[in-house]
């Protein structure tokens, strides 16, 4: 009799588990970019993931647990594109500059993204989470700087957050072009109080010294 090889049989197993879950969260990110979050079924995402319901519930106990686990995976998308886009990590407003030119390029260059990020930010309530920390950081790092304008820390969360979601929308439906996102990045620090030749410096910063957008996997600036 073959000896069993215990250790191999749990690896595979446990790399079944792992493509079986990453197909269903793929699954439903591709059915919320296309179609009203809110009406996505269990039914909807195991006929598109192509796998039983039972394997469903071995990983999620309901929609809402998947729903945050896309959250959770669009987060760290979020925040992996500001970290690798080689920002000065000291410089709380060339850091909120990033944030919004790197969002805008990525849904430039990958639309899909774009259309989930824009309706997840409304359905997706922990996805805005590590967003508005982080966000909240810098406003309160430049103010005590006395680079931006004095106001509510919620007053300037919602201004820039409110402003790069509808960019996003727009670049990702292709309503918006690399110009039209430098021009918007720079009204925005504009519209927080950032000095002209500040802002002029951070747009330097970042559209001639950091990859903003990348092409068909290789980087490149606008």
């Amino acid at each position: 009799m073959a000896k069993i090889d215990l250790r191999r049989r749990a690896e595979i197993g446990r790399q079944r588990r792992i493509k079986s879950r990453t197909q269903i969260v793929e699954a439903a990110r591709f059915l919320f970019t296309s179609r009203p979050i809110a009406s996505v079924t269990i039914e909807d995402v195991t006929k598109q993931a192509q796998v039983a319901k039972g394997t469903f519930y071995s990983h999620f106990r309901s929609l809402d647990d998947l729903r945050a686990a896309v959250a959770v995976e669009l987060s760290h998308t979020f925040e992996d594109l500001i970290d690798t886009s080689g920002l000065y990590a000291a410089d709380p407003v060339a850091r909120i500059a990033a944030g919004c030119a790197v969002s805008i390029g990525e849904a430039q260059r990958d639309p899909a993204w774009g259309a989930l990020i824009a309706r997840g930010a409304c359905a997706f309530p922990t996805f805005a989470k590590p967003v508005r920390e982080c966000l909240k950081t810098n406003l309160r790092l430049a103010q005590s700087e006395g680079r931006v304008a004095s106001f509510s820390i919620e007053v300037g969360f919602d201004l820039v957050f409110g402003i790069i979601l509808q960019a996003i929308r727009s670049a990702s439906g292709a309503r918006m072009s690399p110009a039209d996102a430098k021009d918007l990045v720079q009204a925005i620090l504009r519209a927080l109080g950032v000095g002209t030749e500040e802002a002029d410096l951070a747009m330097r910063r970042i559209y001639e010294t950091t990859n903003v957008t990348r092409d068909s996997g290789s980087a490149q600036t606008i």
